[in-house]
């Protein structure tokens, strides 16, 4: 990637490839969670390694959903309510301000008009759906292990590094 500050492209491993590449290096180690990764990788920067030839990678990623409530017409055209009066509170106090002797009317009519056509938008589109996606969910890419990889040249003295870490870390818990 060009930065501003070097112009240079990606080089030799280090900064971030223009299009999608797939990782180089050896693996020093691999581990079954993200931040067990993570924790490797501060370890070997806390000890002079040099991280930029480092790689996380994510093996066997997928994408999990996680279902976290049913939605109904009234879940939906609630918080539709909710988020328009908050919305349309905000835009009627907006008004206020700059409308001298005005009271309380753009408020009113901001509030108003914030509930009306949030609920409006949220009925049409939760209408299109026709009841095919009656459920909210977060979605999140995982993978069932993570590899950290370096450049050849720092291979072995990564894997040693790692392994008395692992070595201390197992000894402690």
């Amino acid at each position: 990637m060009t930065t501003a500050f070097t112009g240079a492209a990606f080089a030799g491993g280090q900064g971030t490839p223009r299009v999608p590449t797939l990782p180089s290096g050896w693996p020093i180690g691999s581990y079954d969670s993200y931040d067990e990764a993570q924790r490797a990788v501060d370890h070997l920067a806390g000890n002079d390694f040099p991280v930029t030839d480092v790689t996380i990678v994510g093996v066997e990623p997928m994408l999990v959903e996680r279902v976290s409530a049913k939605l109904s017409w009234g879940k939906v055209l609630g918080g539709a309510a909710m988020s328009g009066a908050w919305f349309g509170l905000f835009v009627g106090l907006l008004l206020s301000m700059f409308t001298p002797g005005a009271g309380l009317l753009p408020i009113v009519m901001g509030l108003g008009a914030g509930i009306v056509f949030s609920l409006i938008f949220a009925a049409i589109s939760y209408g299109a759906t026709k009841g095919r996606r009656g459920f909210v969910s977060t979605s999140q890419l995982v993978a069932k292990r993570y590899d950290v990889l370096t450049q050849p040249r720092n291979a072995e003295q990564g894997r040693e590094m790692l392994a008395r870490f692992s070595m201390r870390a197992h000894a402690l818990g």
